[in-house]
């Protein structure tokens, strides 16, 4: 999701922003909580859990149709690069992280922090995975440039495409997939029966809000050094879980049709959001709350007056993935206050 973010980004703006947005970091803010007073700024490991049991056996060789419609077939897996974040995070939680050789800048958990980087900025560096020697490249459908991606398929490694994910029910599309074409179906089943009931015991214990006094929630994507900030509309990627947690996506609701517009005053009032919504890394990027309410409009809005700034870690926010129970929980809780009684 943090491709087609960049990739988003790269028509307004320019191509060269995509290399200062840079990777998502740890690094955090002080945010407001759901009564506006600032936050310890505390977060938990950033880790993803595998399966419980060994590690699966593949069932190879395994042929796939990838979503730019090419037909390949894996006939190993034991050197795997996931070309995203995501990816990686569901190719580790299946239990075949040991088989993992390089990461992507978005693959931010703590399992993967020493692997080599291949790719500069969100640009895949086709040397860098050939070097490798993958037995099998996968890749989001916004991953490029292009000419890298048919540089890996002309070298003979076999690559999949698959769509980006930006709504809850892509998680188990994705994880399925993934998994059969890895040759691991079965770990995909109890991968995808463990993140539906996850995802599923955070929604039961959401608070019941009438759609009429649901909170506006706006998505907002910050990179102050940049001079970069945006606020999301439809498709930005956020509307599925804005609305998952009990709230409205203000920019989709104002009209915003572009996945992202930069921010203007009348852009925000017509959004008009009790809550904002924003990445670590983007909020740390401009001086944490304070420095947020000082961009043109912000303070003006219902969520800058009461500092009610939801703030999710950038390396699994869009991800879609194994983790989305814990972006859910963590969104609802920044929005509504703690889960209702018997979470």
């Amino acid at each position: 999701m943090l491709a087609k973010l960049g990739a988003s980004i790269a028509v307004p703006l320019c191509v060269g922003l995509l290399a200062a947005c840079g990777a998502p970091d740890t690094a955090d803010a002080g945010t407001g909580d759901a009564a506006g007073n600032p936050t310890s700024g505390e977060t938990t490991a950033d880790r993803v859990e595998p399966l419980e049991g060994p590690a699966p056996a593949p069932r190879l060789p395994v042929t796939a149709t990838s979503a730019d419609g090419v037909e390949v077939t894996v006939t190993a897996v034991d050197r795997i690069v996931p070309l995203s974040g995501s990816l990686a995070e569901i190719v580790w939680t299946l239990g075949l992280g040991e088989n993992v050789v390089a990461r992507d800048v978005s693959a931010t958990f703590e399992q993967a922090a020493d692997l080599p980087l291949v790719t500069r900025g969100h640009e895949v560096s086709a040397e860098s995975v050939l070097s490798l020697h993958p037995d099998v490249v996968l890749v989001e459908d916004t991953t490029g440039p292009e000419e890298a991606i048919d540089r890996i398929r002309a070298a003979g490694v076999p690559l999949l495409v698959f769509e980006t994910a930006d709504e809850l029910p892509d998680v188990t599309v994705r994880i399925e997939a993934v998994a059969k074409s890895l040759g691991v179906p079965e770990a995909g089943d109890a991968l995808v029966g463990r993140t539906t009931e996850r995802i599923g015991a955070v929604r039961a214990h959401l608070p019941d809000v009438p759609e009429a006094e649901r909170p506006r929630v706006a998505f907002l994507y910050l990179r102050g050094s940049a001079s970069v900030y945006l606020i999301g509309g439809a498709g930005s990627g956020a509307g599925s879980l804005i609305e998952a947690a009990g709230a409205v996506d203000a920019g989709a609701e104002a009209g915003l049709e572009k996945d992202f517009t930069p921010i203007t005053s009348e852009a925000l009032a017509a959004a008009a959001p009790d809550v904002i919504l924003v990445m670590t890394k983007g909020l740390t990027s401009v001086g944490g709350v304070d420095g947020l309410l000082e961009i043109p409009g912000i303070a003006e809005t219902p969520a800058g007056m009461n500092r009610r700034i939801a703030s999710i870690d950038d390396g699994v926010l869009l991800n879609y993935g194994p983790r989305t129970d814990e972006v859910l929980a963590s969104l609802a809780e920044q929005i509504h206050g703690s889960p209702k009684e018997g979470a």
